[in-house]
Formats: structure tokens, C-alpha cells, sequence
């Protein structure tokens, strides 16, 4: 088992005065990297990761093992809809999801695939953890771009 040491720093200055920051956090136990470089060719909708319960091949990562999820958007230029594929039932199969728009260089950071997300059309009330949902894909929409995405999960 290792450990995973992940830091996001800013870096400004306004008005003479240094506005950033840098935090840090240390993940244990992690033994499982999935990590790529997905080509997303433009008007293709691009799988470029799945989440199951049971024993994950090179093509699914391990949801009960999910540790932490990155996403990010290497295109310079063109920005990306990702598509947050979500099990309601929690049966592997996506009933729902929830898109994000990834802009240029832009990354999207999430600790945890099961139990970890959950949308709701009926109101803008906050959903209680009791009623999140298992991630079941990420789809990268690189609209009428060629895109590259890096793809980082620990387990």
C-alpha cells in the first residue's frame, strides 16, 4: 500500500498583497492506479471511465475502493462537457447524470465514486448523503474539438 500526496496551490497577487494558497492532502491505503491519456475525437461522445462493485479489470476501476477521481481537460483552447454518469439503483447501470463544463486546462477533482453523487430536478434543497448515488461512468463530450483528457483514479 502506498500513499498518494495530492496539492493545489493558487498563486496571486492583488494589490500587492499575496492572495493564494496551497493545501495538501495525504490518501492511505492505496494500492490500484488508473491513469490515461484519452483522445477525444470531436462530435464523439468518449467513455473514458467505469466504475464497478464487483472485481475491476484494466478498463473498470474498483468503486468500493475509489479513493480519488481527476479529470482534466489538456486541450489549451477548446473546452469539454463531462458527463457524470450516476447509478440510482446502484446496480451499474447509469439512470441519471450530471454534466460539468471543463474549460481549457481546466481539472474536476472528486473523493469518491460510491455513495458519492446525486442530482434532483424536483428542487434546489441540498440531497443528505442517505440518498447519494454510485458513479458509474465518466463521458467526455469534446464537442466539435479533437481533445486530450487525462484520467487519474486511485484505489
Amino acid at each position: 500500500m502506498a500513499t498518494l500526496t495530492t496539492t493545489i496551490t493558487e498563486e496571486i497577487t492583488l494589490n500587492g498583497k499575496d492572495r493564494g494558497s496551497s493545501n495538501t492532502m495525504n490518501i492511505t491505503s492505496v494500492s490500484d492506479i488508473y491513469h490515461r491519456l484519452v483522445s477525444c475525437p470531436a462530435n464523439n461522445d468518449t467513455t473514458v471511465a467505469t466504475f464497478q462493485a464487483a472485481v475491476h479489470t484494466s478498463d473498470n476501476a474498483n468503486l468500493l475502493a475509489c479513493k480519488y477521481i481527476r479529470i482534466t481537460n489538456l486541450d489549451q483552447t477548446n473546452q469539454v462537457v463531462m458527463s457524470l454518469q450516476i447509478s440510482n439503483d446502484e446496480d451499474g447501470t447509469a439512470d441519471a447524470s450530471t454534466s460539468i463544463l471543463l474549460t481549457a486546462g481546466q481539472s474536476f477533482m472528486m473523493s469518491s465514486g460510491e455513495e458519492g453523487i446525486a442530482t434532483s430536478s424536483d428542487n434546489a434543497n441540498i440531497i443528505t448523503d442517505a440518498a447519494m448515488h454510485d458513479l458509474e461512468s465518466i463521458i467526455i463530450d469534446p464537442q466539435g474539438n479533437t481533445v486530450q483528457v487525462e484520467v487519474f483514479i486511485a484505489s
